[in-house]
């Protein structure tokens, strides 16, 4: 059932904002269409209630508090890269509320931050012009050819999405840089990657700049790479593998890191250090 109740969540939903979109757009969809389609709606409703809640009362006899037992629904109902993709959402909201305010997210006092988000700023900049141009002309367009109302709206929210997704970039990992404190090393790229190492696994840290990244967040071998515009300048070797868990939620064993920061120099002196430097 929990199969069944996932795929018709992933289906039907979709095939509902698409009659909805084909009426607005002045199509007249026959009676038993309509009808079959809400029925639908409300059969996946009753169908995802039940099964939460068989769910819940499950695990609420193992003895998981309420709150436990909702977390354990939304991990079995929900796919682990749909529950990424809306906890990346989230959290890049959160970025950009942050952004606005100036503020890092957990950058503990004495603790040396690393940032690397400045070197991604015009590029992005550039993304958000472009579409901003693109919208605008798509919009003429379509009043030029007398598109419906409907379609027009539709174009133009994926332009508005797609620009707050670039902003959503851009403003996260500004936020979220590279951490060096006295125990751990948190290697970040937004809201995307998060790993921490302990500094005690470290064996060896230098300079080491490539140019040929082919991911902002690739893994090979027992490699990871975290880069900004295909580069970077610091090299991390560690003593036991660390495992890292990618953007969309597989996870690999690591002994290297490749990241990119503006301060190369500063952070392979934190990481050498006995004891991380203040942040100024």
């Amino acid at each position: 059932m929990v199969r069944l109740a996932r795929a018709l969540a992933f289906t039907v939903p979709p095939a509902e904002v698409l009659v909805v979109v084909l009426l607005l757009s002045g199509v007249s969809l026959p009676t038993p269409v309509l009808v079959a389609a809400e029925l639908a709606v409300a059969a996946v409703i009753v169908l995802e209630a039940t099964t939460a809640w068989r769910l819940y009362r499950a695990e609420r006899r193992a003895g998981l508090g309420r709150r436990a037992a909702a977390a354990a629904v939304w991990h079995h109902l929900v796919p682990a890269p749909a529950r990424r993709a809306l906890e990346f959402e989230a959290k890049g909201a959160m970025s950009v509320l942050l952004w606005l305010l100036r503020r890092r997210d957990r950058v503990p006092p004495g603790a040396t931050a690393l940032p690397y988000a400045r070197e991604q700023w015009p590029m992005l900049l550039v993304v958000v012009g472009v579409l901003a141009v693109e919208g605008a002309v798509a919009d003429v367009l379509l009043a030029v050819f007398d598109a419906a109302t409907a379609i027009r709206v539709v174009v133009f929210v994926l332009h508005v999405y797609t620009i707050w997704l670039t902003l959503v970039v851009g403003a996260s990992c500004t936020v979220r840089p590279h951490v060096v404190t006295g125990e751990v090393l948190r290697v970040r790229y937004g809201v995307f990657l998060d790993l921490t190492v302990p500094r005690s696994l470290i064996t060896a840290v230098r300079l080491a700049h490539r140019y040929d990244e082919p991911r902002a967040v690739g893994v090979e071998g027992d490699r990871l790479a975290v880069a900004v515009g295909s580069r970077t300048n610091v090299v991390v070797e560690l003593a036991e593998p660390v495992t890292v868990v990618r953007p969309l939620g597989s996870r690999a064993e690591v002994t290297e890191i490749r990241f990119f920061t503006a301060e190369p120099g500063r952070a392979v002196a934190a990481l050498s250090a006995g004891k991380t430097r203040s942040d100024a």
